[in-house]
């Protein structure tokens, strides 16, 4: 490691608040209500990552490249807010870990501390920069918090967001503890966040774009391709660490259902997320990991920065193939989320920016705070692929009087996987759905649906439903991605 002394003197103590103001809908601050945090007046906080400290601090970093420290962001609305470090390059990425605080740079990996205890860091050190940047705004660096072996995630934006002009841009590379870097998949485009789902699996969000018809979230398996072949043009720098480049894909509009034939390496995103459907650009990852945050254990919680939302995300392995469903979950951030992270104890964090495409939120920057009431909403808790349709799981008893065919409408439809900017829905079909039983509890219901098309995304509504207390569903859309379609009874 590269090890860094600084002349900088960074500002201590307390600063000035600016107030902050917003609304979500009310619908959903019953159950999941979002709070405002005052930040400095004096900086913007476009928010590019967000880790948890010891002794319920929290850390931040922002697109000018500072990191700030918060005390009491768990409580209240008005945290305090330490400088810790400043004149880095766009962090989009911090850990903790031994001590060290780890950030992910455009250029490199960056580990500091505080040795003299005077709540700034005077100790840095490059844990690795084994990739390139030209300066292109569009190179960005997302990286992850650490794994079980102490590994790091990267995953790097193209130059431009189309062509790959420094090494390793649109690939995923892993960063041991010794720093070494270890490519580990190729064939992305523009990532916005990257982090770990069910089983520690490792997922990103990739954006609408070239060779991405909609924006989606993705499985990183080591040595895959994830569909944008503009990267591969680094294989020879591997050393054979994941294999040879795989088969460039067929230059004609084509699907991925099918390319997946041609191109063994290929991973096709476990859930599209429907551009303009259910956001533009997909950000952060949060794993819900207790019953803290609700009953949505072992779901993901993916930012969206255009929308200023977080959606919800289940996800299940079929034949060997991760995809699930997506849905709306809490709008009305007061900027486009890109940061969000879940404590232990159920707070969620989120934070962002409107910087460059704008955010329906309206703020330049925002950090807020969401925490579970303890109400439950009546929600699709899970949407299920089966060998012949998708069985549902609710968060509380249907009332069977709606549990009939015509409270479900069902669109499925794809996209064309070309070298092209993005795609409109192709292949569109009308499913016929029916209501092959619900369960003695009401909280199960199994959907025949015919035909099941492999690689579609399935558009389910179920607002015709109805809880046994009389509610509707809160949000009755989710887009399930069937990569896959069971086997079997």
């Amino acid at each position: 490691m590269k090890r860094r002394a600084t002349l900088i003197l960074f500002l201590l103590g307390l600063v000035s608040l600016r107030p902050v103001s917003g609304a979500q809908p009310a619908e959903e601050a019953l159950y999941y209500p979002i709070t405002r945090l005052a930040t400095p007046a004096d900086t913007l906080f476009e928010v590019g990552a967000l880790e948890l400290l010891p002794d319920r601090k929290i850390a931040l970093s922002t697109r000018r490249g500072e990191i700030w420290i918060g005390s009491g962001a768990y409580e209240g609305s008005t945290p305090q807010w330490s400088l810790f470090a400043r004149y880095l390059h766009e962090p989009l990425g911090l850990s903790w870990k031994d001590g060290w605080l780890y950030a992910t740079q455009r250029p490199e990996v960056t580990r500091m501390k505080d040795e003299d205890g005077d709540g700034s860091a005077d100790l840095f050190e490059c844990v690795s920069d084994g990739w390139g940047i030209k300066g292109d705004y569009h190179e960005y660096a997302f990286g992850s918090r650490h794994d079980k072996e102490g590994n790091l995630w990267v995953v790097l934006c193209l130059t431009g967001s189309f062509t790959a002009e420094s090494l390793y841009r649109g690939w995923v590379l892993r960063i041991t503890p010794d720093g070494k870097v270890i490519p580990t998949a190729c064939g992305v485009r523009s990532p916005g966040g990257i982090g770990f789902g069910p089983e520690g699996e490792v997922f990103y969000t990739d954006n609408q774009g070239a060779w991405n018809g909609s924006s989606s979230l993705k499985h990183v398996k080591v040595g895959s391709f994830q569909g944008n072949p503009n990267g591969n043009i680094f294989f020879p720098f591997t050393g054979g660490a994941i294999g040879g480049p795989p088969t460039y894909p067929t230059l004609t509009e084509t699907r991925i259902v099918s390319e997946r034939k041609r191109i063994p390496e290929f991973v096709p995103p476990a859930v599209v997320l429907p551009h303009g459907k259910l956001g533009h650009s997909p950000t952060g990852i949060a794993l819900i990991e207790n019953e803290k945050f609700g009953p949505f254990k072992g779901q993901l919680l993916v930012g969206e920065q255009t929308f200023s939302q977080v959606q919800r995300v289940f996800l299940e392995e079929v034949n060997g193939v991760w995809q699930g469903a997506a849905f709306s979950f809490l709008n009305g951030f007061q900027s486009g989320n890109i940061a969000v992270r879940l404590a232990e104890d159920g707070t969620l964090f989120t934070g962002g920016s409107d910087r460059g495409w704008g955010a329906r939120g309206g703020k330049p920057e925002s950090l807020e705070r969401v925490r579970w009431t303890g109400k439950v909403p009546f929600e699709v808790l899970e949407m299920r692929a089966r060998p012949d349709g998708f069985q549902l799981r609710l968060t509380e008893p249907v009332d069977p009087a709606t549990a009939v065919a015509s409270s479900f409408q069902m669109a499925a439809y794809t996209y064309l996987y070309r070298g092209a900017y993005g795609s409109p829905e192709v292949d569109r079909v009308s499913p016929v759905v029916e209501v092959a039983g619900v369960s003695a509890d009401g909280l199960t219901i199994d959907l025949s649906v015919q035909p099941l098309t492999q690689g579609h995304v399935h558009e389910l509504s179920v607002a015709g439903l109805r809880s046994r207390a009389g509610r509707a569903v809160l949000h009755p859309t989710g887009y399930y991605t069937l990569n896959e379609i069971p086997s079997g009874q």
